[in-house]
């Protein structure tokens, strides 16, 4: 297969400058896969999804009554992200993460950056991330987000924006891991030759920030999942088997003694560190959602009282929060005194009077975000959408002003994607992963989500969307 007919049309495309000509750092990749002749590059592509058939690599669809599993859409064209571009953007994340964890400590304690002015008071009071019930926790090393997952997208200059922040239980990590195992059997001749930064270590890295978070030698740490009904289950089994750790339902687990305890045939054992994959409002029925049979009774009383570690600690959903998003950059010049390394893409809060009269007026013009849900759920694109359908969404946002944001639509940047028996462009987005335990850690790449849909801008896998595998370069 060939790129002579590949055209990058007018969006930033990342791996050719312009029709034949690749960009410096993607050079050696692109003339390799031209080399191939079609039959053995469709070989390589068939041969990749064998792997991922067989390794089991699946994805559930939320709200699919079948609960059916789906094999993940995989595209072996890598993405590749140059050295110093990626040396910016793991220095801006380890900047937000920091700020945002300054950020949860300040509003579940003192709030400052309210009663200072920077953030209206009422935006976090109303907030369906925001628990009165986690208002004066301490977690452990003063640290609330260990694991966090920041989406990026890249628009037409080159320029890299933040779009949401995810602080709570961001998933995605081990599509990362499998994918790059896939692509080391597809073409191990170009890792060799591309010096691809690995991703490989990142489960002793979780597991080694998950045991800092005790000082208790020897620490057991379990992973707490809803279950196999869970979109993201694969994931947790995936993440417990590679760290050697117990992978734990709800009725696992019970309080004794004031500590929390693990059911096992030799009796029960004490666990130090919970790395949860359960929402907050699941996580304990005495303090959350009573009727929750998928968490822990009496476990927030043993957190309160530092006898185990939750990572992330609860109440991170807060950060999360589309209009909380919006104030991030001011969050970082007010905690850290410094200019934010990436943006945010412009926002406008439905909550304000002078932005929603905006929104409302230029429709067609804007993406509307419901803003606490996730998945491309609750989400309008303007120049997509029909009439009624931005009325109708007008609607909702006059009922409910505080539940919508609206951004400009972005031109995505796009890479190189087989279609066929050609390549097309498609628009992608990336997902790092940021590891805050002993010191912050980002790893080298991340999941990059494909719009497979020709034109779309919606990357989610459960609405069609793929991955590829991201080679940052050293």
């Amino acid at each position: 297969m060939q790129f002579a007919s590949y055209d990058p049309e007018n969006f930033y495309d990342e791996t050719f400058e312009s029709r034949g000509r690749p960009r410096p750092g993607c050079t050696l990749v692109m003339e390799k896969i031209a080399s191939l002749t079609d039959g053995e590059f469709k070989r390589r592509q068939q041969a990749a999804e064998r792997v991922l058939l067989d390794m089991g690599v699946t994805f559930g669809v939320q709200g699919e009554a079948t609960g059916q599993e789906h094999i993940f859409p995989f595209d072996i064209v890598p993405r590749i992200v140059e050295a110093s571009v990626w040396e910016r953007l793991e220095r801006g994340l380890r900047q937000r993460v920091t700020a945002l964890n300054c950020f949860l400590q300040d509003v579940y304690h003192d709030k400052k950056i309210i009663k200072d002015g920077i953030l209206p008071g009422d935006l976090v009071a109303s907030s369906k991330g925001f628990l009165k019930a986690c208002e004066g926790l301490n977690p452990p090393k003063g640290i609330w987000c260990h694991i966090a997952g920041i989406d990026l997208v890249r628009v037409t200059d080159g320029t890299f924006y933040v779009l949401e922040d995810n602080m709570r239980c961001p998933s995605g990590v081990a599509y990362v891991l499998e994918a790059r195992q896939v692509m080391k059997r597809t073409f191990p001749e170009l890792f060799e030759a591309s010096r691809v930064r690995p991703v490989d270590e990142y489960p002793g890295r979780l597991l080694d920030t998950l045991q800092c978070l005790t000082d208790r030698p020897d620490p057991t740490v379990v992973i707490l999942t809803p279950g196999i009904y869970n979109s993201a289950y694969y994931e947790h089994s995936l993440l417990a088997r590679k760290m050697g750790v117990e992978l734990v339902e709800g009725a696992d687990l019970v309080v004794v003694d004031g500590f929390v305890q693990m059911r096992t045939t030799r009796g029960l054992k004490r666990v130090d560190v919970i790395y949860r994959r359960v929402n907050d409002e699941f996580l304990d029925p005495l303090v959350f959602r009573e009727e929750s049979l998928l968490g822990v009774p009496g476990l927030m009383d043993v957190y309160r009282k530092g006898r185990v570690a939750l990572a992330n600690a609860p109440g991170t959903g807060v950060a999360d929060d589309k209009a909380i998003y919006a104030y991030v950059e001011k969050f970082i010049r007010y905690y850290l005194g410094e200019e934010p390394v990436i943006p945010n893409v412009p926002t406008y809060l439905c909550s304000d009077e002078k932005d929603r009269a905006y929104v409302l007026d230029h429709l067609d013009q804007l993406v509307i975000k419901a803003t606490n849900e996730a998945g491309g759920r609750g989400m309008l694109i303007g120049s997509q959408a029909s009439r009624r359908e931005r009325e109708e969404f007008a609607g909702r946002i006059l009922a409910d002003p505080r539940n919508y944001i609206a951004q400009p639509v972005l031109a995505l940047s796009r890479v190189p994607t087989i279609c066929g028996d050609h390549f097309e462009g498609r628009h992608v987005d990336l997902r790092p992963y940021i590891l805050y335990g002993r010191d912050i850690h980002v790893m080298p790449g991340g999941l990059t989500r494909v719009a497979l849909k020709k034109g779309s801008l919606v990357v989610n896998s459960c609405q069609g969307g793929g991955n590829k595998d991201t080679w940052v370069l050293s």
